[in-house]
C-alpha cells in the first residue's frame, strides 16, 4: 500500500490558512521546531535561499559590497545608546540573562537586527574619508519575540535574512546607495520569485525606527493581506552622532558618517508559495526552483526497466550538462502515479515522462506545472526545447500574479469605499499625509500605509479628513 496521506486536503480558496500550512509541511519545505515561533529550514526550501544567496551575492559584490559576519549578541549599553531604534525593537528583543548558572551583570540581546553592534566596529574602523565607502552586508539569523500568531516563513520568531550595512561620507553617496539595493530588490522578487511589487516610501509612522525614511517593496497575497519583502533605509546621522563615528574629510574637517541598511528575508519563501500555490501544492517558479526538471520513467516489466532507466539517466546528464537542475526519480518502490502528485506537491515546473515508447521515437511527453498541459519534445532538441519551456513558465506566472495584483487594487476617494474594500487587497487613496488620519484608518479597520508611490502624485481630498492632498498612499492589512 502506498502512502496517500501526502497530499492537501484544505482548498486554497476556502481556507487558506490551513491550505497554506499543509503545503509548507507536505512539500517538504519546513518543520515546526521545538520553541514555539521557530522552524526547521529543510533541504528543499534552504536550497531556495542559497539560489537567493547566489544571485543577490553577484549584484551586490558586482557593486564593491563585501560580506562579512557580527556578533549575535549585543550588550544592552550598545543599544540603548541609540534610543529611538532600541525604542522600536525593545519588546521584541530576546534577554540574556545568565551565562550557565552565572547571573550576568548586564543584560545581552539576541541580535533582532544589527545596527548597533556594526556601528561598534565601524566607531573602529572608520578614521577618514579613505576609509569610505564601507560596503558590509552579513547572511545572518535574526530572533525577534514574535507577538502575534507565527506562520512558517511569513512570521516567525527566527528567521534568516541579508543585511546591508554601509558607510559614506556624503548623504549623496548614502542615498543612491538606499535607491541602487531598492533596484536590486526588485529585479530579485519580480525577477526571481515571479511576484509583483508595490513600490514607495513608508511613512514616518511607520519606517524603520532610527531612519530617515525607509523604502519598502509590498507584494498582495490572494487572501487580501500584503507582505512587506524588502526594505532599503536611508539613515543618515541618526546613528553615527549618538555613537561618536565620525571621519576626517579630504580638507581635514571632522564630520559624521551617513550610513545606509536594508534587508530582505526568508519570509519571500512564504510570500512564494502564498503567491503561486495551488490545492495540489507548490508552484516554483523556474529560476527558483531547486529541481526545474524531473524524469519520471515509466515501466512495467523488468527487461524495460533497464532500458527506459539507461535512457533516462541519458536524458538527466544531457540536460544537468546544459546547466538545468534536474532530477531523475528512479524510486522503485513507488507507483508514476503517485510520483507524479509527488512532485507537483514539490512545485517542480517540468516532468518529463519517460517509457517504451518514448525510448522508442526519442520524443518525451513534457508537462507543466504551472497550467497542467502537455507537450511532446524530439530528443534531438530537447535542451533547447526546456529552456524555452521554462522561460515561458516564468514569464506566465509573473504576467498572472501581475494580473492578480492590478485586479486586487482599489482606487476609492471616500471613506465608506475604504472601509469595504479594505481586506480584499491595496486600497490605493488620497491622504493628507498626517499621523491622526493614518492612526484612525488603523483603528477603524486593522489596516496600515503600506507605501507611498515614489513618482505618483494626484490631487485630491484626503480619504479620511478631506483635506486637499497630492500625496497617494496605498493602505491593506498585512501579516
Amino acid at each position: 500500500m502506498e502512502d496517500n496521506d501526502k497530499g492537501i486536503t484544505a482548498k486554497k480558496s476556502e481556507d487558506i490558512s490551513e491550505w497554506y500550512v499543509q503545503a509548507v509541511l507536505k512539500s517538504g519545505m519546513a518543520d515546526y521546531g521545538p520553541v514555539q515561533g521557530t522552524i526547521v529550514f529543510m533541504p528543499y526550501s534552504y536550497s531556495i535561499w542559497e539560489i537567493v544567496q547566489e544571485a543577490f551575492n553577484r549584484m551586490i559584490k558586482g557593486t564593491g559590497h563585501s560580506n562579512a559576519y557580527f556578533p549575535m549578541f549585543i550588550p544592552e549599553n550598545l543599544l540603548e545608546k541609540e534610543a529611538e531604534h532600541f525604542e522600536g525593537f525593545s519588546p521584541e528583543v530576546f534577554w540574556i540573562t545568565k551565562a550557565g548558572s552565572r547571573d550576568l551583570s548586564e543584560r545581552i540581546a539576541v541580535r533582532p537586527t544589527s545596527e548597533t553592534i556594526i556601528y561598534y566596529f565601524m566607531q573602529k574602523w572608520v578614521r577618514s574619508w579613505k576609509d569610505l565607502p564601507l560596503l558590509l552586508n552579513q547572511w545572518c539569523s535574526v530572533a525577534r519575540a514574535e507577538i502575534k500568531a507565527t506562520k512558517p516563513f511569513l512570521r516567525t520568531s527566527e528567521f534568516l535574512w541579508q543585511e546591508g550595512h554601509t558607510a559614506h561620507s556624503t548623504k549623496e553617496e548614502a542615498e543612491k546607495e538606499a535607491s541602487m539595493i531598492l533596484g536590486f530588490y526588485k529585479q530579485i522578487i519580480e525577477e526571481y520569485f515571479a511576484i509583483p511589487i508595490i513600490m514607495g516610501k513608508k511613512s514616518e509612522s511607520e519606517k524603520f525606527a532610527g531612519a530617515v525614511y525607509t523604502y519598502t517593496l509590498e507584494s498582495m497575497m490572494p487572501d487580501g493581506k500584503a507582505v512587506q519583502s524588502g526594505t532599503s533605509h536611508y539613515l543618515g546621522t541618526n546613528f553615527s552622532k549618538p555613537l561618536g563615528i565620525t571621519f576626517t574629510d579630504r580638507d581635514g574637517n571632522e564630520k559624521h558618517i551617513h550610513t545606509t541598511s536594508w534587508g530582505i528575508s526568508t519570509r519571500l519563501i512564504g510570500a512564494l508559495i502564498m503567491e503561486h500555490g495551488d490545492d495540489k501544492g507548490l508552484v516554483l517558479p523556474p529560476r527558483l526552483a531547486p529541481i526545474q526538471v524531473v524524469i519520471v520513467p515509466i515501466y512495467k516489466a523488468e527487461e524495460e526497466m533497464h532500458k527506459v532507466l539507461d535512457f533516462s539517466n541519458e536524458v538527466k546528464s544531457q540536460l544537468a550538462n546544459a546547466g538545468i537542475r534536474v532530477k531523475l526519480d528512479d524510486r522503485d518502490d513507488r507507483s508514476p502515479g503517485y510520483k507524479f502528485n509527488d512532485w507537483e506537491l514539490k512545485g517542480v515546473p517540468i516532468r518529463l515522462e519517460i517509457g517504451p515508447r518514448e525510448l522508442q521515437s526519442k520524443t518525451l511527453v513534457i508537462s507543466r506545472r504551472d497550467t497542467g498541459k502537455k507537450s511532446k519534445a524530439e530528443y534531438s532538441s530537447l535542451t533547447g526545447t526546456i529552456n524555452d519551456t521554462l522561460k515561458l513558465i516564468q514569464e506566465g506566472m509573473f504576467k498572472s500574479a501581475n494580473e492578480r495584483l492590478k485586479s486586487m487594487t482599489f482606487e476609492v476617494s471616500s471613506y465608506d469605499d475604504f472601509k469595504r474594500y479594505i481586506g480584499k487587497g491595496f486600497v490605493k487613496a488620497n491622504w493628507c499625509g498626517s499621523e491622526s488620519c493614518e492612526a484612525k484608518i488603523k483603528e477603524d479597520t486593522t489596516a496600515t500605509n503600506r507605501a507611498i508611490p515614489l513618482d505618483e502624485h494626484k490631487k485630491g481630498k484626503c480619504v479620511v479628513c478631506g483635506k486637499e492632498t497630492d500625496i497617494i498612499a496605498y493602505f491593506a492589512k498585512s501579516y
